[in-house]
């Protein structure tokens, strides 16, 4: 059974704690034990009806609270497939947790209240999806019941987002009217919304098709461990493991070690249960090489005919997850893969309107949760990808070496050596 990871974003009050209790609540996903203890809790509707938004609380400070300051993860499961449900916070100061939350999802489900329309809140996440590869979005405008279930306030919603919405880098965008609370459109259909002719929530969750197939880009396999045992019957055995994180192996293939540049062949690889003639992408495997090399951890064993960027200058968007502003010059290490170089931030390029889509770039400050293209300078070269070509290869983080805080996360751009 395949997994669909997606992730669910909206501005506060938007919804998603309810529309995530409801996609649980109404697939039978939701535990006997869970069912009795909401249905006990003194939390209810208006109407006096269970309130589902119980079912994705965090933490008792943060419900108190009345936010949800991490991502909550949940897990559930049809007979068609299996689903990995990332809730990213709402409020505007908690972007960085969307771009955790959204880093390796196949999907986003977008909220917006039919009372408020098309907000920053709903640019700012629609741009960080598409900012970070996601080609599938799905348009939920939540609360119908409050506008009457109005076919022109969904119409006139869907034609403003569109409107937005041309300007990002997404494969495919569907909108569903939805009122969360009632359950219309979200496991069945609406008898309120006659005039809706589209599939509900959870049949198009089902079946849709992502863009996502690991296999099919190029072969990127990173060294996270060399396996020499050292002993009289292994006296010379030599094994690099690691993870394919993209692509297909096979036995016989012409390799090259980056960044080193140097190429041998694919002697044998294994895994535990004995050698095979070819491994792919994510599967974790040791690979040997036909000819005796000084490979570390991090380097990166890729086809010659398919070969990465290898690079000590980097062109990225970065999202900025440090209360402390980014300065020029300051010094990170550039975690990539299972690699560490020492680097530098060398110029601040702009930063993004991410209501406008604009370059900014008579700011350069960039604050906490802010959205710019920086160059970065590396100690020693990495060996990269596009983020848009691979999104595991062209993704990073930077990291304060004094504090050993995460400061930002990365998607690569461009060479611009």
């Amino acid at each position: 059974m395949n997994i669909l990871r997606f992730i669910t974003a909206g501005s506060v009050d938007d919804g998603k704690s309810t529309l995530i209790g409801r996609l649980l609540y109404d697939s039978n996903a939701v535990m006997e034990d869970q069912l009795e203890a909401i249905k006990a809790s003194s939390r209810k509707n208006d109407d006096g009806t269970i309130d589902l938004a119980i079912l994705t609380d965090g933490l008792k400070a943060e419900r108190e609270q009345g936010i949800t300051i991490d991502v909550a993860y949940k897990y559930f499961n049809t007979d068609k497939r299996k689903f990995i449900i990332a809730d990213a916070p709402g409020h505007i100061q908690y972007t960085r947790n969307m771009v955790t939350g959204a880093s390796n999802v196949d999907l986003a489900i977008i909220l917006i209240d039919a009372r408020k329309g098309v907000i920053e809140q709903t640019k700012r996440h629609s741009y960080i999806t598409s900012l970070l590869g996601i080609k599938n979005i799905v348009v939920c405008i939540n609360k119908m019941d409050l506008v009457g279930y109005s076919e022109q306030v969904f119409s006139d919603i869907v034609t403003a987002y569109k409107s937005f919405a041309s300007k990002l880098k997404v494969k495919e965008i569907i909108f569903i009217p939805i009122s969360a609370i009632n359950g219309d459109n979200i496991v069945s259909g609406s008898e309120h919304m006659p005039w809706y002719k589209g599939k509900n929530l959870l049949d198009y969750l089902e079946n849709v098709e992502v863009f996502t197939d690991a296999t099919q880009e190029s072969p990127r396999f990173t060294v996270q461990w060399i396996i020499r045992p050292q002993t009289k019957e292994l006296h010379d055995y030599r094994g690099y493991a690691g993870r394919i994180i993209s692509g297909v192996y096979k036995k016989g293939d012409k390799v090259i070690v980056q960044p080193s540049g140097i190429t041998s062949t694919i002697k044998k690889i294994e895994t535990l249960d004995g050698e095979l003639e070819e491994a792919f992408a994510p599967m974790s495997v040791t690979i040997h090489l036909e000819d005796n090399i000084d490979i570390s951890r991090g380097d990166m064993i890729t086809p010659v005919s398919q070969q990465p960027l290898v690079t000590r200058e980097i062109e990225a968007d970065i999202c900025w997850m440090d209360s402390k502003p980014l300065e020029v010059g300051s010094k990170y290490l550039f975690r990539h893969n299972s690699s560490g170089v020492k680097s530098i931030v060398k110029e601040v390029l702009y930063k993004t309107n991410v209501n406008t889509l604009e370059k900014v770039e008579n700011d350069i400050t960039v604050n906490l949760n802010d959205i710019s293209r920086i160059i970065i300078r590396t100690a020693n070269p990495v060996a990269v990808d596009e983020y848009d070509k691979n999104r595991v290869n062209g993704g990073f983080i930077l990291v304060d070496e004094k504090s050993n805080l995460t400061v930002a996360a990365g998607m690569i751009a461009a060479n611009v050596e």
